[in-house]
């Protein structure tokens, strides 16, 4: 695979036209963008929690075409445990859902764009593009 996954906190400021979602468009631009299956099911919460209408939460589905969602698979599973293992091994705690989406990027060897980098500290050899030091 090429092109990039993008976190769920970039597809947030992307589909609210939040500010810093200008820092993030030169990346994205001409690439490939993928998004997890797990960043997929957090917008679905947001929606959900938010209490969205049909007009806004149609709009929202038509946005996340934007994105080829990467499913689940055997393989994935197996490196979301890798991930999760060596995030414990490092000290460091990572939350299951951003272990799911930095697993994506490792299984597919494509970097991960996000705006909370130091969510993924302890995870090995991915590759991060923020703009958020």
């Amino acid at each position: 695979m090429s092109g990039l996954i993008v976190d769920t906190d970039v597809v947030s400021f992307l589909f609210k036209n939040d500010s810093r979602a200008e820092d993030y468009l030169r990346f994205l631009e001409g690439q490939l963008c993928f998004i997890s299956f797990m960043t997929e099911a957090e917008m679905e919460l947001w929606t959900l929690i938010a209490g969205w209408g049909p007009p806004r939460i149609a709009r929202f589905q038509q946005f996340l075409r934007l994105f080829t969602v990467v499913p689940s698979s055997r393989d994935l599973v197996v490196s979301w445990a890798q991930v999760m293992s060596a995030s414990r091994k490092r000290g460091r705690r990572l939350e299951t859902a951003d272990a799911w989406i930095a697993a994506t990027a490792l299984l597919h060897d494509v970097p991960l764009v996000t705006h909370n980098a130091s969510d993924y500290e302890g995870v090995p050899d991915l590759r991060i593009i923020t703009c958020n030091p």
